[in-house]
């Protein structure tokens, strides 16, 4: 394989793979030094991490099965991409999720409801939180265990489904493949609905189980696929410049994609504001704490520092991105479209933070009697970390599917379609 070919790209998988193992065996070692000095702050570097590339695959998992179902003639070019990463959906969720929900000392030091002796922040324990015992039903640890497994099992089924018959096409040129296809896309996607809200609702909203939120599946759907698209703009633009969608992939295709951000970035604000506006409007203590410690400094009754991160959510991952893509060149033009995507990747990892992180800790030192986690911490540079080793394994698995199959589904029945695609 000559340097200048553009699949010479696969031949660097084992760098990704290197790149992967390394920085994930470094946040692994303090994640572990870190609970057993009873800290969870590394502990929540993996699942962020781990979370962040979960949410991204899933995403896309959801728009090759949506694409499908609708047969849009413009996907097959930029499809194939996603049926060649989807297959890290699975091991992320086994090497990141898994082990913190299935190793006792991390589960305990993450999900403080499954350790009964865990002193909360009015002072009891969990073992007497009468609201604990009220949803004992389903936060309990065997079911919790099973749910995490079948989110294992759920996306692995769909993918395997997906990549496989897709992949045969290439070979075989049976039609009856794109009907299959069709007809898994069409029982995956509200399957892949229910999953992935009960998986937010698991690794992310039980962080602090007393609080609820029936909406919070659909923010995670919201921000699944706003950081698909965005992964998608950068991952064809390095494609289109000496790689295998060099040449094929054009304007009109970037137009799509840039309409897509553009419409998920308005349905992910509509979900986070009406989210906010109705438990601000319900004022439920149960449910306005979670919104409180993120904004106001419980010592000082001052804004707090994660309120700033809430202005950066609504200025920098909603106006921003919103106000650019109204525009049409920027939907259009390479360069205006990657700005946007990295834009809103960065917000993303914003938003698992403002999502992941605050929690009150009992403190009985301060008249409240907790504290709540701070924003600004060296962890910041441990959840990076994290972000990167698990994409490191991504990208080797992707780059080694690439290898192996074609990344050009030249057989698909909407190939020159997508090939020739205009607006």
């Amino acid at each position: 394989m000559s340097s200048s070919s553009p699949h010479a790209l696969t031949a660097h998988w084992k760098k990704f793979l290197a790149l992967g193992v390394a920085a994930l065996a470094v946040v692994w070692v303090f994640a572990y030094i870190g609970v057993g000095h009873h800290e969870n702050r590394q502990a929540l570097s993996v699942l962020v991490g781990s979370l962040f590339w979960v949410s991204v695959l899933i995403g896309m998992l959801l728009l090759t099965m949506i694409t499908r179902v609708f047969d849009a003639g413009w996907a097959p070019l930029v499809r194939r991409n996603w049926e060649l990463l989807i297959e890290a959906l699975p091991v992320v969720l086994l090497i990141g999720v898994v082990p913190l929900a299935f190793l006792p000392e991390f589960r305990h030091a993450l999900w403080d409801w499954t350790d009964p002796a865990h002193v909360l922040a009015g002072g009891h324990t969990v073992g007497h939180d009468p609201i604990l015992q009220a949803k004992s039903w389903f936060l309990n640890e065997p079911f919790f265990l099973v749910r995490i497994g079948l989110y294992v099992l759920v996306f692995g089924v769909l993918v395997t489904l997906l990549r496989r018959w897709s992949f045969a096409q290439d070979t075989d040129r049976t039609a009856g493949h794109t009907h299959r296809l069709h007809a898994v896309s069409a029982v995956g996607i509200p399957i892949s609905a229910v999953a992935l809200t009960m998986l937010a609702f698991d690794c992310l909203m039980a962080l602090s189980y007393h609080w609820f939120s029936t909406m919070y599946g659909v923010w995670f759907f919201a921000l699944s696929i706003r950081l698909a698209l965005a992964v998608t703009v950068i991952l064809t633009y390095k494609l289109s410049n000496g790689g295998w969608l060099d040449g094929l992939l054009n304007q009109a295709h970037r137009h799509v994609l840039g309409c897509l951000m553009l419409a998920f970035t308005v349905f992910w604000a509509y979900i986070s504001f009406s989210q906010y506006f109705l438990i601000y409007t319900a004022n439920i203590p149960e449910e306005t704490f979670w919104y409180n410690i993120r904004e106001i400094d419980a010592a000082t009754g001052l804004k707090s520092e994660w309120w700033s991160v809430s202005m950066y959510l609504i200025f920098g991952f909603f106006f921003l991105p919103f106000l650019s893509l109204l525009f049409y060149r920027t939907k259009i033009i390479a360069d205006r479209l990657l700005t946007v995507a990295w834009i809103i990747l960065i917000g993303g990892i914003v938003d698992l933070w403002f999502n992941a992180i605050p929690r009150q800790v009992y403190d009985k030192s301060t008249p409240e009697g907790f504290v709540v986690t701070p924003f600004l911490t060296s962890s910041l540079l441990l959840d990076l970390a994290a972000i990167i080793g698990f994409g490191g394994i991504v990208f080797a698995i992707f780059l080694r599917g690439a290898a192996k199959h074609e990344t050009i589904p030249v057989h698909d029945p909407r190939i020159l379609e997508s090939i020739n695609y205009h607006e």
